[in-house]
């Protein structure tokens, strides 16, 4: 097992293996068989393959001479206007080594202020012959509408169950561990379709002897058992027995962890829908109080009794 950085080592550096967004992968090969790329705009949650797409797209357009044509920047770290006047338009308005054209790339572009966001406009205007834009966000609702309508739009999904604990069984053989299919399962739970986070979460759980469930929950601060396991007894009226649960589980998690994986829990009742919404009213005053500083285990508390008192 190598100390490698595994999202790093286990990135696809072609779209073919890029997995879980197969009609994305299709449309993309087909723009650059034509070599018809447009500017993109790539939408949807964190890591679930949007960088690698833009990084295997340059690889497949321009091989080993990628990096003096490919510019990526993160515009949450560098937002304003200035680094667009600057940096891409500097970029922008150089000739492609081989010729073509250059891509920017621009991650979390939906952090980029207005002002900036209306200046890379202009560019993308200006320079539209040599160089093709990127773009990638959480939320394309963000991004100005004159952008939007100059660009392609991929949105991208979470990884399906089996697609991620597919790939992540890939890399538990090429590493030589050993991991139990419900460890697997519990990587995917926590990670929420997030490969980053999963890989990232793999890679921690694998240095200290075989990957289990219950390793993977304590790394990633998450028992969704014992949390399910405490509302049931609140839901059947015994606040004692939800109580002394509770008191088990903020010896490892926090208050935010418990309410959080509450709500999911909640979530997956099989209850009436009127009594689930009165509930899930009571975790969110529960989740308002905690985030404004209350004592997290008097407002769990709290949270039980209503429970228990509903029965």
């Amino acid at each position: 097992m190598t100390t490698d950085i595994w999202t790093e080592k286990y990135r696809p550096s072609r779209l073919d293996q890029l997995v879980g967004q197969e009609v994305i992968v299709r449309r993309l090969k087909a723009l650059i068989e034509k070599k018809a790329l447009p500017h993109c705009l790539f939408s949807g949650p964190a890591g679930i393959g949007k960088t690698t797409a833009a990084l295997a797209i340059a690889t497949e357009l321009y091989g080993e001479r990628w990096k003096g044509n490919f510019l990526e920047l993160n515009a949450s770290d560098e937002r304003g206007i200035d680094t667009i006047r600057d940096k891409v338009k500097e970029f922008a308005r150089t000739m492609a080594v081989g010729g073509g054209f250059k891509i920017v790339y621009l991650d979390e572009a939906d952090a980029l202020t207005k002002d900036a966001q209306h200046a890379l406009r202009r560019i993308m205007e200006q320079f539209s012959e040599g160089c093709r834009f990127v773009l990638s966000c959480n939320y394309s609702s963000r991004i100005i509408p004159p952008i939007q309508s100059r660009c392609a739009i991929f949105r991208f999904s979470p990884l399906a169950m089996e697609t991620a604990v597919r790939f992540l069984e890939n890399i538990v053989f090429a590493e030589g561990l050993k991991a139990s299919a419900d460890a697997l399962l519990a990587i995917y739970d926590v990670s929420g379709g997030d490969m980053r986070r999963a890989i990232n979460l793999l890679q921690s759980a694998a240095f200290d002897g075989p990957i289990t469930r219950e390793k993977v929950y304590a790394l990633s601060s998450k028992d969704p058992e014992r949390v399910r396991l405490m509302l049931k007894s609140a839901l059947d009226g015994s606040f004692k027995a939800a109580r002394g649960s509770l008191h088990e589980l903020l010896d490892s998690l926090s208050g935010e962890d418990v309410i959080k994986e509450t709500h999911a829990q909640l979530m997956e009742l099989q209850i009436p829908d009127e009594r689930k919404l009165q509930l899930l009213e009571r975790v969110g005053e529960c989740e308002f109080r905690i985030i404004e500083g209350s004592d997290p285990r008097i407002q769990l508390e709290t949270l039980l009794a209503y429970l228990s008192a509903k029965k």
